[in-house]
């Protein structure tokens, strides 16, 4: 015969075990706090853009071989900024202390679709230093170009600036909890159905006649035990037995 599960029987289910759910879920959500505020170091973001300025007549202003030649152009400079070509340079002029592999994965290059507008993102977990580094890529990028490929049309559109009170873009403790509290909302709800599905005590006569689809009878209930009577006098078992001639009393 098939089982079937009502909705019934599944609240019965989360109400039982709702304290194993709540307790996993508080447990998971100040767990990522304390790791969000006291373990992970913060990270800084810093922008800057440069400007791919083609020269171009006003003939070829609208021409789509030109738009396209300069989106691949971009392209061509979006890879040229993350070389050791370039960011060698860039830790050589600030002298930082890491290799030019490990400072191309602090950078991100990012364009546009058809735009001549790139930018340089910088993470790094000193919001100076992630500044400095933007508006130093995009400066020896610039005076490089035109040893590099023979052209001179990148301007720096706008640098990066150190505001007064940066905020880290990560962690983001609140997203971290939020993510947390769902995370341990479905560990817990998964496991009071695992703890359910494992436990095959029958507990009430309802479990006995689901599974052997037979009628109760009856029910014993629980007696308690009955707390002995104090101070109740007893009677006096052994009074002596009157002799011939003796009456009670006498």
């Amino acid at each position: 015969m098939e089982e079937t599960i009502s909705l019934r029987e599944l609240f019965a289910v989360l109400r039982k075990r709702l304290w194993l759910i709540v307790l996993i879920t508080i447990i998971a959500a100040i767990v990522s706090a304390i790791i969000s505020f006291f373990v992970l170091t913060p990270v800084y973001e810093s922008k800057t853009q440069i400007l791919v300025n083609q020269a171009k007549n006003d003939q070829q202003l609208y021409n789509t071989q030109t738009i396209q030649t300069n989106v691949q152009l971009i392209n061509t400079y979006n890879d040229i900024i993350t070389s050791p070509a370039i960011l060698d340079k860039v830790i050589k002029e600030l002298k930082l202390d890491a290799s030019a592999a490990s400072l191309s994965g602090q950078i991100q290059v990012t364009s546009a679709q058809d735009s001549q507008v790139a930018q340089i993102v910088v993470q790094d977990t000193s919001a100076k230093r992630a500044a400095d580094i933007a508006n130093t890529t995009a400066s020896v990028f610039q005076k490089q170009v035109p040893e590099l490929m023979n052209v001179d049309n990148v301007k720096v559109l706008s640098k990066a600036a150190l505001g007064e009170n940066p905020s880290p873009v990560k962690p983001q403790p609140l997203m971290n909890v939020a993510i947390a509290i769902v995370v341990g909302l479905m560990v817990g709800v998964g496991l009071s159905f695992l703890l359910e599905y494992l436990d095959n005590t029958l507990k009430t006569e309802q479990d006995i006649e689901n599974i052997l689809e037979l009628p109760v009878m009856g029910v014993i209930t629980t007696i308690k035990d009955v707390p002995k009577a104090t101070n109740v006098q007893r009677p006096d078992l052994t009074a002596r037995v009157p002799q011939r001639g003796e009456t009670f009393g006498s």
